[in-house]
């Protein structure tokens, strides 16, 4: 059932004034946002029924009913109403995310909400509200880094509907967001970003491999499997290079000396990617992340959704793809502290490489 938008409103207003990190306008700013997006959607039978609608969207909109369908009979994902409205909102991305973190830090920066709990970074839907506070916080000294959204998940609060800012992607890259966004619904940890990101970037990726198998493409599955093996690649050499700056921000280095050999690792950081793609035949979809400037927020927007994604692969092929099995040990994993989270998801990593898991986890 959804809620009346000035009921939620006035329910999100009220958390907001009881948290302690409140920011009353912001919390408007973003229900406005969502509701704006909400009231241009209508129920995708009604577009497939409309004479007006022009053909090629009714195809693309038959097609993500195919991709819930898969999602819920051979994931076992959840059964909601998500995708099952479309809506143009006239721009090519949903929201603006704003990550920061500190100069000598490779710890992006925690804000917390009402009902959704912490999480490291800040979405925006008016630029100008996202500039102004982004240049707080560079005036602050934090690095910064923005990126656009082009679907976001509301964790079954709301029916998450299809937009035009991801319609027309090829097949394999739809059917592998709205795996992801339904793996959110799946579970959510508050406060823990890189365990759900990572959760969602294995559910996402071990799904596609399945629906490019249902569908018999062996050329296709071949080339996501060796795009996901360079893509693994490249997130190793960049959490090899935040491990390595995390390192020398425990120095003693004089602020000079740390900030230059900071920025001598970062275009390090850019020379090892340049020399280890060089011969791939398969793109791995980092190009346009190194073109621009590197900086710690960068970093941790990587490893918070594929730090630990290796260990949850790990784990759903020691199942043999049992999905509703994994998804039953995952949530026993997220009921622990999160030390344990950490200790256990290193001990599916070692049970995948023969050693003995923690026999205290899941």
């Amino acid at each position: 059932m959804k809620l009346k938008p000035r009921f939620l409103l006035l329910i999100i207003a009220s958390l907001a004034l009881l948290s302690a990190c409140a920011d009353l306008s912001y919390y408007l700013h973003s229900v406005n946002g969502h509701y704006d997006i909400m009231n241009r959607t209508r129920p995708i039978p009604d577009w497939m029924q409309d004479a007006s609608t022009d053909p090629e969207l009714v195809e693309k909109l038959s097609r993500i009913a195919r991709i819930r369908d898969f999602a819920m009979n051979e994931l076992a994902l959840p059964e909601s109403n998500s995708y099952t409205l479309y809506a143009d909102i006239g721009r090519n991305y949903v929201v603006k995310n704003l990550i920061a973190a500190e100069e000598f830090s490779i710890r992006p920066y925690q804000w917390c909400y009402p009902v959704v709990g912490c999480m490291g970074y800040r979405g925006y839907f008016d630029e100008q509200r996202l500039e102004r506070f982004r240049q707080r916080l560079q005036d602050q000294g934090f690095d910064i880094y923005v990126t656009r959204v082009t679907a976001y998940s509301t964790l079954g609060w709301f029916d998450d509907p299809v937009l035009n800012t991801f319609i027309d992607w090829p097949e394999y890259r739809l059917a592998g967001l709205i795996f992801h966004e339904l793996a959110h619904q799946q579970l959510y940890v508050d406060g823990d970003t890189p365990f759900n990101e990572s959760f969602a970037m294995a559910v996402q990726h071990a799904g596609v491999e399945r629906w490019l198998q249902a569908k018999d493409q062996t050329e296709q599955l071949q080339r996501y499997r060796q795009y996901l093996q360079n893509r693994q690649q490249v997130t190793s050499l960049i959490e090899s290079a935040r491990q390595d700056l995390g390192r020398l921000y425990q120095t003693d280095k004089t602020v000079e000396s740390m900030r230059q050999a900071k920025q001598d690792r970062l275009q390090r950081l850019k020379s090892d990617y340049a020399e280890l793609t060089a011969g791939f035949e398969v793109k791995d979809g980092f190009k346009y992340w190194f073109d621009g400037e590197l900086n710690n927020a960068k970093l941790a927007s990587v490893s918070a959704y594929h730090a630990q994604e290796p260990a949850f692969r790990a784990r759903l092929e020691q199942l043999d793809g049992n999905f509703p099995l994994f998804y039953q040990q995952v949530a026993e994993l997220s009921r622990l502290p999160s030390d344990q989270r950490s200790a256990c998801l290193q001990g599916w990593m070692l049970a995948q490489a023969g050693s003995e898991a923690t026999t205290a986890c899941p």
